[in-house]
């Protein structure tokens, strides 16, 4: 097949590209700018058109083209190949297609995906199950990589909630890790949040199973509505302690998205010697409490990189920041992620930055530039400098984003801990260091 992929760059597209690759087909691909993962495309033998998308990147010999959901229906190439005819799918119901030919294992919720996607990997994988894996981060394990092609029926990918994408999807295993406020660009409020998980769970067959968070109050009130197959995980499980002691990555969140990974290796009756080496032996993944350190001056600082974007995930991130680093100096730059979203939650915003910065959990809190997303912006009725200003809080700075490492660079001290977070483009920051 040869297979042409609008917006390749996307981290659930660029994972679906790689895999028709390795399968042997042609792919191709387009994205306003070049990155990481345009870049990996590329190395694999995706041809990708980097800059403005036009309809001639679209050939009449292709069968099938991919979008990314936030791609609009103006797009050049998306109508040039409507005019031919030829079939056209979103990322989601392409990836539904898959779900549709495996036993499929679907991480879904509004925080931990990632994580608890890439747990469950190593389980399976040092298990011998040998799965296919789509994940929205790339894996030291899978060679940089956020897609892993495997030999057996398993299908393990992050289903996500925007737009209902994982609607489209087939799956026999559902992880559920928390159900919150989240893209109210596009739901309504927590209740339409609620009745789409509902009706996604709903999809399961008989045999499905649902491995959940007994501790979220909205997934317990989905659940117990209906007749399925329940296997619950909790900080009350006998693993807890001993994860807790053998965990590499901080964080009560963490802790969570551990326990739902070994809840998945139980159900699939993988044996606990092998899910607890596993998730031992985990490391973190890309822009997930990524740590490095740097040379600095004199000494060294320690650089991290987040991805956390949602306020009750910058919370869980920071506190487990300074549960790592009690005594060290830590400073958090926090590119918010668009418009819509930090308007929509703009006083769930102010409330924990304030809880932050009260608490000590961040000795200096700095905000940069709002990351605008294409095909997800609105009017722009909101900003970084007045949420600052609103904070009103010594120690919480607006600073453009052109100025934050010279700004950094002439504050910080060696052993200082710096934390880039946001899901924009914010780790681009991290290599002026």
């Amino acid at each position: 097949m040869k297979i042409h992929f609008i917006g390749i760059g996307g981290i659930g597209t660029s994972a679906l590209a790689q895999y028709y690759i390795e399968k042997g087909n042609t792919v191709s691909g387009s994205d306003i700018s070049s990155s990481e993962i345009t870049d990996l495309i590329k190395e694999k033998g995706g041809e990708v058109f980097i800059g403005k998308q036009k309809a001639e990147n679209i050939s009449e010999n292709l069968d099938l083209v991919v979008y990314s959901p936030a791609i609009s229906d103006n797009n050049p190439e998306l109508k040039r190949a409507r005019e031919l005819d030829i079939e056209t799918k979103t990322y989601p119901e392409a990836l539904g297609t898959l779900t549709k030919k495996h036993f499929t294992i679907a991480v879904s919720g509004t925080h931990g995906k990632s994580t608890t996607t890439a747990m469950a990997s190593k389980i399976l994988i040092e298990a011998g199950l040998d799965p296919t894996v789509i994940i929205g981060t790339k894996l030291k394990e899978f060679n940089n990589s956020n897609c892993r092609v495997g030999k057996s029926e398993y299908l393990l990918i992050e289903a996500d909630e925007y737009r209902g994408s994982f609607l489209n999807y087939k799956p026999d295993i559902i992880i559920l890790t928390n159900i919150e406020k989240d893209h109210l660009d596009y739901y309504k409020n927590l209740d339409d949040i609620v009745a789409t998980y509902k009706k996604y769970i709903g999809s399961l067959d008989q045999n499905g199973v649902v491995i959940a968070n007994k501790e979220d109050s909205n997934i317990r009130n989905i659940l117990n509505s209906l007749k399925i197959r329940k296997e619950w995980f909790s900080l009350k499980e006998e693993e807890t302690s001993c994860l807790k002691k053998n965990l590499k990555v901080p964080g009560i969140h963490n802790l969570y998205n551990a326990l739902a990974a070994a809840k998945l290796g139980k159900v699939l009756k993988i044996e606990k010697n092998i899910i607890l080496e596993a998730l031992s032996d985990y490391k973190g993944s890309w822009r997930r409490f990524e740590q490095k350190n740097i040379k600095f001056k004199e000494g060294e600082i320690t650089l991290i990189n987040d991805y956390a974007h949602h306020p009750t995930e910058i919370e869980a991130t920071l506190i487990a920041a300074r549960g790592k680093y009690e005594n060290r100096k830590i400073w958090c730059v926090y590119q918010p992620h668009q418009h819509q979203r930090t308007l929509a939650l703009y006083d769930d915003f102010l409330e924990i930055f304030g809880k932050i910065v009260d608490n000590n959990y961040v000795d200096q809190l700095i905000l940069t530039d709002i990351y605008g997303v294409e095909g997800r912006e609105d009017k722009k009725k909101v900003s970084s400098k007045k949420m600052v200003q609103d904070l009103e809080r010594k120690n919480v700075a607006y600073i453009t984003k052109e100025k934050v490492i010279s700004s950094l660079k002439e504050k910080i001290k060696p052993g200082d801990i710096v934390i880039m977070m946001g899901a924009g483009d914010i780790y681009n920051l991290s290599k002026n260091f």
